[in-house]
């Protein structure tokens, strides 16, 4: 109920004022006051993509600070784990229901039956490679996905009175790579900078971005965008450069390096990402976008070696060697941007959000925890957690309707 009471102390004291004014009684006032806090204590979010690396992130961080409940909604790709979410299968504030973000019958249907104050959309298809060799998927749910989920929300709000309409929140989680790429002197990407995607994936997040902003300004859809910058931290999938190189460091495998690894991105801790996203839904500005920074920008290549750093202090080979000497350069990937960086003033001058971790802190929680879940690793390389939901989550949390 903390979470549910913070803030509303303003809307309060604005009931009674109104009250008072058109002559009710104290009781009428406090009458009015109990049905508003009781309305609070039931409201509850709507999550996508809420197994996969951010989402199942944000979840956690979410019921960490709040007794707000979660219905959690993902299809169940090959990036969407529920072993990220086994410490949450016997908290009743956490739903999960299995589904399809384009599946707009069921989405609506969601809505219908456990109207929430907001949703928070992660659901997305986001590895570069992949965009490149299969375009379609990308397309599919980054794009589609969107579309289906605005026109639901749409409809769902056309049923709400107009306070709960005012209230509600659309927050729609995106990417820095919408921006294109910088050089080596420019300024960081701002809200202002205009959109230039080079990939498949970045281009499907710009569609879904613009179909947002769009809604915004056509329907009056209270929405609000997040462009954030590379997120690393548990439960990311390791086909992504840090897990990975984690992975293959600890197997004795190869470390491979892209090109001449001077690829420059701005590193966000992905704890830090959640408690921005907790204030932009709290405080962000209907039709605003935030972009959202670790204002760590590191060469792809300074990173590896600040991984091989650690996990020679905190798991050193046998022989005495680093693991420095596993790394090996392979072949640039088609149209790789060259560099990305955040300017994240906005957020902090706006809603007074700045990053808790700097890269040193946040890496060396991030190889811990890798090395602390060896078994969520190798469930994930072997596809052996694709049989965890129907061995261990189907009862209760995991239902295939509503």
């Amino acid at each position: 109920m903390r979470h549910a009471l913070v803030g509303d102390r303003q809307t309060l004291e604005t009931i009674g004022a109104n009250c008072v004014d058109d002559d009710m009684s104290v009781v009428s006032v406090l009458s009015v006051a109990i049905i508003f806090v009781l309305h609070k204590v039931n409201q509850m979010i709507l999550v996508t993509g809420g197994a996969g690396f951010i989402g199942s992130n944000f979840v956690h961080d979410w019921l960490a600070h709040s007794d707000e409940p979660v219905i959690n909604l993902d299809k169940l790709t090959y990036a969407g784990n529920m072993n990220n979410l086994q410490a949450l299968s016997t908290d009743r504030r956490h739903t999960f229901f299995k589904g399809d973000v384009c599946d707009g019958a069921h989405v609506a249907k969601l809505l219908a039956t456990h109207k929430p104050r907001a949703l928070v959309h992660f659901a997305a298809e986001s590895h570069v490679d992949r965009s490149i060799h299969d375009p379609s998927a990308f397309v599919n749910t980054n794009i589609n996905g969107t579309f289906s989920l605005l026109e639901a929300v749409r409809a769902y709000l056309t049923g709400l009175p107009a306070p709960e309409q005012a209230a509600f929140r659309f927050l729609h989680v995106s990417t820095d790579e919408v921006y294109g790429t910088l050089g080596p002197d420019d300024a960081p990407f701002t809200e202002q900078t205009p959109y230039a995607p080079n990939s498949p994936y970045s281009a499907t997040k710009a569609a879904a971005d613009h179909l947002v902003r769009a809604y915004h300004h056509t329907y009056g859809l209270p929405t609000l965008t997040t462009n954030c910058s590379n997120n690393y931290g548990p439960y990311h999938f390791p086909e992504k450069l840090i897990p990975l190189v984690i992975a293959n460091a600890r197997a004795g495998k190869t470390l491979p390096i892209y090109g001449d690894g001077q690829q420059v991105r701005d590193w966000l801790y992905v704890g830090d990402h959640c408690s921005a996203i907790r204030c932009v839904l709290e405080g962000g500005r209907p039709g605003a976008t935030y972009n959202i920074g670790g204002w760590n920008e590191k060469a792809n290549l300074d990173v590896v070696h600040s991984l091989c750093d650690v996990l020679d202090q905190l798991a050193p080979k046998e022989a005495g060697t680093s693991y420095r000497e596993q790394i090996t350069y392979v072949a640039d990937r088609p149209g790789h941007d060259r560099r990305y960086a955040i300017d994240a003033r906005k957020i902090e001058r706006e809603l007074g959000w700045k990053p808790a971790e700097t890269f040193d802190s946040g890496i060396k929680k991030t190889v811990q925890w890798y090395l602390d879940h060896q078994d969520w690793v190798r469930d994930v390389q072997s596809g052996a957690y694709l049989t965890w939901l129907e061995q261990n989550y189907a009862q209760r949390a995991c239902q295939e309707g509503v």
